[in-house]
């Protein structure tokens, strides 16, 4: 064979690849109102980075079964390109190719392009639209995708993994995402359970549709197992691409420092008048947030799930923080079951990838109840408790208003290790609300008093002014500064440029037990 009839074959070959399951499967999947892997990993990456691997491989175990149709790639494309000019790897399963299922060849790609990542240190993105595991290959499937599992474990903490479920992932196939450090949803074409509607049916005799069952909207609001949802593909693809900029490469790198015309020394004085002299009035802890960060732009995460915390990326003089705020406007701002994993698990991602912690406090409490003590409060609220003690990163408080109880210690206290605490003048640090502390400590004069709620009232107030303020707190160093609050992004800024070089230890061990 010839020189150029070699290249020609070649270049036949590649395209033949680049087809998937062709044409027809090509037409369907866009009528589902879905894109091709291709389309995926090219509007994913930067413009012409995409460097494909094992474009050729095949599954000789399928092809044998179905001889007439041979597929280079066999159901995913594997490979490495740049995000805003930065390594990551990714891989995209092809929902042409036998319904994007997974066989050992599959997995084998997936794993190549896992220890790839983990090698060089970059962060890897998973593409899913998979029928499951490929029924023709039996327990080889099974253990590729333990294979995989296996990765997402070892790799946990290494490098930023990310998961994008743009189509169905259910029963083992759901697991590789659940164990990535972020999952994106589209709404309407994306679906993750462990069993689909006609098993549910025929189990627990529930009538079921795959979106109700695991569809983008259940998983964001009501499991919060996923982390960002949206209306279309395009959309969640920049999505990534603008937690990316946020995200350094691996654990032994810090996050970039991004230029920015925000003045360090910006005063916000709409901050001194936001939180509302009533006590019991709620406000929206998401306004003090963009007010303070750069350009007030802010990548919350979960944004639909627990809303009674606020958690999210931003940034500070250029610098990459991980935001954890109370919620007033939610329940107000009380810590409960659902709200403690959630930042639980986010303070542990920031804590692996070395991006500072701010948190914003104003919390009542932690959610009363039976419904709360049967669900395991004190387990969930162990597992935030334990996520801020661990953390080693610059760790750094404002309290805006309320710090109760627990629920003040949970919220990084000094006690915690926590570097840096601010207090605002209208901040009440207490063991309980002024309320609740004054019925039990004045309960015999307010029951003897001519008129028990105007005593009840004057005693309230005699608490707050004594006890439930800042200063009581700065007296003890238990508060390192209490500020004006609309210098607070100046000082947050002044603090973490202290603290960029700070170093913190835990015991040598194999591994904590976190409360899960």
């Amino acid at each position: 064979m010839s020189r150029e009839r070699k290249i020609l074959e070649l270049k036949e070959k590649q395209e033949l690849a680049r087809m998937g399951g062709g044409k027809k499967s090509i037409d369907r999947q866009h009528e589902r109102g879905k894109l091709t892997a291709r389309e995926r990993v090219n509007l994913l990456l930067d413009e012409n980075s995409f460097e494909e691997l094992d474009m050729f491989r095949i599954s000789e175990r399928t092809d044998r079964e179905v001889e007439d149709k041979r597929y280079y790639g066999d159901g995913i494309i594997t490979g490495y390109g740049s995000i805003h000019g930065r390594l990551v790897f990714v891989y995209s399963f092809d929902f042409t190719v036998y319904g994007g299922s997974l066989s050992q060849v599959v997995a084998e790609k997936v794993v190549k392009v896992q220890q790839m990542s983990a090698k060089v240190g970059a962060p890897i993105i998973g593409i899913n639209d998979s029928g499951g595991a490929r029924i023709q290959e039996g327990v080889d499937s099974l253990a590729g995708y333990t294979n995989i599992f296996l990765n997402n474990v070892l790799y946990s903490g290494v490098v930023p993994q990310i998961s994008a479920v743009v189509g169905p992932a259910a029963g083992g196939a759901v697991y590789s995402p659940a164990l990535t450090d972020f999952i994106f949803m589209v709404r309407k074409t994306s679906f993750m359970f462990l069993t689909g509607p006609k098993i549910v049916k025929a189990v627990t005799h529930e009538d079921v549709t795959a979106d109700e069952l695991g569809g983008a909207d259940v998983h964001a609001v009501k499991s919060g197992i996923t982390h960002f949802t949206f209306d279309d593909e395009p959309s969640l693809f920049e999505g990534i691409r603008k937690l990316i900029k946020y995200l350094p490469q691996n654990n032994m790198e810090e996050p970039l420092v991004v230029s920015t015309e925000d003045p360090p020394d910006r005063v916000e004085p709409d901050l001194n008048y936001l939180v509302p002299e009533n006590p019991n009035k709620p406000y929206d802890m998401r306004e003090v947030v963009l007010k303070i960060l750069d350009d007030g732009e802010f990548l919350e995460v979960q944004e639909l799930y627990a809303p009674n915390i606020i958690i999210g990326f931003g940034d500070l003089n250029g610098r990459a923080v991980g935001i954890v705020a109370n919620q007033p406007k939610v329940l107000a701002g009380v810590l409960d079951s659902n709200a403690s994993g959630k930042a639980a698990r986010f303070i542990r991602f920031c804590d692996c990838f070395n991006i500072p912690i701010v948190t914003f406090e104003d919390v009542p409490g932690f959610m009363p109840g039976t419904v709360q003590e049967y669900n395991g409060i004190i387990k969930h609220g162990a597992k935030m408790l334990y996520a801020y003690a661990e953390a080693t990163v610059p760790k750094i408080t404002v309290i805006t208003r309320k710090g109760y109880g627990g629920a003040f210690c949970v919220m990084n206290s000094k006690h915690l290790r926590g570097d840096i605490s601010y207090a605002w003048p209208s901040a009440e640090i207490a063991v309980m609300g002024p309320e609740g502390a004054s019925e039990i400590i004045f309960s015999k004069e307010i029951r003897d008093a001519a008129d028990p709620e105007k005593k009840l009232q004057e005693k309230i107030q005699e608490y707050r002014e004594r006890f439930a303020n800042p200063y009581v707190a700065a007296g003890k160093g238990i508060v390192d500064e209490v500020i004006e609050p609309k210098v607070t992004r100046y000082k947050l800024i002044k603090a973490l440029e202290m603290l960029k070089n700070k170093r913190d230890e835990n015991p040598v061990r194999k591994h904590g037990n976190i409360p899960l």
